[in-house]
Order: C-alpha cells, then structure tokens, then sequence
C-alpha cells in the first residue's frame, strides 16, 4: 500500500530493514560489553566505587548544592535570555534602519564569540569594575556568558520564525487597519510560537548544559564542579561521580523536552480545534477604528 509521501516496502526490503535492525542491536551489544568488560577489568564497577551514590550524605553534601546553582543559573539565563532575544529578534525586523542595523550588529557580533570566552570577560568585567564580591562573581559571569551568547542566538530563532509565516498573513492584518505593532503582538507571535518552540527548548537545554563551563574555568560550584570535589573526596571516584552527574543532565535536559513536546501539541490541537470569526465591531475594537455599516458607509 502507497502513500502520499512513500511507497510501501516490498518484502525484500522489510527483510534487509529487519537485518540492518538485527545487525544494529548485535553492535550495540557488543560495543556494550566491551564497555562493561573494560571497565570491570580497571575496577570501575567495584561496589566500594559506586556504594557513596545510595546513600544520603552525597547528596546532600555534593550533588543537591551543585544542582541548586545550576538550576539557578540556567533559570536566571532564561529568564533574561527570552525575552530579550525576542526584542533583538523583532528589532532586526523593524523597517527602521537606525533600529535594524544596531540589533543586527549586536545579535552577529555575540553569536560569533564563543559562551566560555564571554564569561572569562564577564570575571574579568566585575572583578575590575563592580564590587561583587569573589563568592557571588562567578555567577555574575556564567549567567551574563549565557544570556549574551543565547538571546542572540534565540534572536535569529525569532526572526525566522515570524519570517517562515506567510506574508498574506500580515497584509490581510494591515488590511483591516491593524498597525504594524498590532500586526506583530495580535497576529504574527502568536502563530510563530509554535513554529519557534522546538528550536527554543533545543538552546535552553543548552544553556542548562553550558552552567557546566563556569564550574570548569570559573569554580562556579555548579553540579559539574560538585562531581569533581566528589570524585576527590571518595577516592578518586571518578567514572561513578561523573556518571550520577550525567544521568541527573539526562533527567533534567529530558524532562524539558518532555514538557516542551506536550506544550507544542497543546498549541497545536489549541490552533485546530479554534474556529472562531471575529465579528465586525470586534475588528473594529482590535483595530481601534470604527465599525462599518453594512453598506459601505461609516456607522454613525
């Protein structure tokens, strides 16, 4: 049975896709094992290695601390990183040149510096010219690493999402007398949004990931930081305090997409099921201009 977008698999196709299948899970197995095996035969898989993990003091010591600050820098990034890549993103829209050019230069020039070398300079700012003390410093400098990096980032994400619209979309809104600003608020950033949402979720999972930078140059004690005074204080317990810290990013970069998923097709069966028409005076309203008469003529 065809479809519009393919063909039906013949049956010499199904059996060499079951094979590749077989072929895949045998190399995975065996790429598997030879990691099990490895690791078994340096000693990495002792109980004595892994037995700090199933206790509280780990925890509550290490790893809760850790993630409390990179839960607190990435939030703070995003809180201030949104909003602000979507005001660069709609001002490297804007028909004014004196408001186009300046955005552009500033989203290009951030986007091409890389995020560590942007928190280095953040340091090295408020150490300099702040007095922020040595202790908070360096989350001054992982969330201003990351804002500055990702709002431009998250700025072009803007951009081409209200330009991946059609423009009909636009003209009709200009047609029934909505501004340019009424255009971008009521009629474009609505539609957009779910256009823009995966890419979005896709770099706040990396500013979630990049809290790990500050605690690898700038000793932010984040949750990477937190597994290397682990793997120091438990004896050099390095494979099992990096692996506990790789499945927390793994829960927690996880349960963002989840959530992102389900907030996408929310949007969407929200776009699907609404089949509401405005009437005129609500036009009118939207538009702040007056209703028409049936004729043509201006209601008096």
């Amino acid at each position: 049975m065809s479809s519009v977008l393919y063909d039906a698999q013949g049956p010499g196709a199904r059996r060499r896709n079951v094979l590749y299948t077989v072929g895949f899970l045998l190399a995975l197995a065996a790429v598997l094992w030879w990691v099990v095996s490895t690791l078994d035969d340096k000693g990495q898989l002792e109980w004595a290695l892994w037995k700090p993990f199933f206790h509280g003091e780990a925890y509550s010591t290490y790893v809760w601390p850790g993630l409390q600050n990179t839960l607190k820098a990435a939030a703070l990034a995003m809180v201030i990183a949104l909003p602000l890549g979507a005001v660069f993103g709609i001002a490297r829209l804007s028909d004014h040149a004196w408001i186009r050019v300046p955005a552009s230069a500033v989203v290009e020039f951030f986007r091409a510096i890389p995020v560590l070398i942007l928190m280095i300079f953040g340091n090295a700012l408020y150490a300099d010219y702040t007095d922020i003390g040595s202790d908070d410093r360096p989350l001054y400098a992982v969330v201003t690493g990351l804002v500055l990096y990702n709002a431009s980032v998250l700025a072009e994400v803007v951009r081409a999402g209200i330009l991946s619209l059609p423009k009909g979309q636009s003209e009709a809104a200009m047609a029934i007398g909505l501004r340019k600003n009424q255009v971008m608020r009521l009629v474009l950033l609505p539609q957009a949004v779910t256009v823009m949402l995966p890419a979005i979720v896709s770099q706040l999972v990396v500013i979630v990931k990049d809290t790990a930078l500050g605690g690898a140059v700038l000793t932010f004690p984040e949750l990477m930081s937190a597994a290397s005074t682990m793997s120091a204080y438990y004896g050099a317990n390095t494979i099992a305090s990096f692996t506990v810290v790789a499945l927390i990013f793994l829960a927690l970069n996880f349960s963002l997409t989840t959530f992102a998923t389900w907030l996408e097709s929310r949007l969407r069966r929200g776009k699907k099921s609404t089949g509401a028409v405005l009437a005129p005076t609500a036009v009118a309203d939207v538009a702040g201009t007056a209703p028409t008469g049936a004729g043509g003529g201006s209601a008096s």
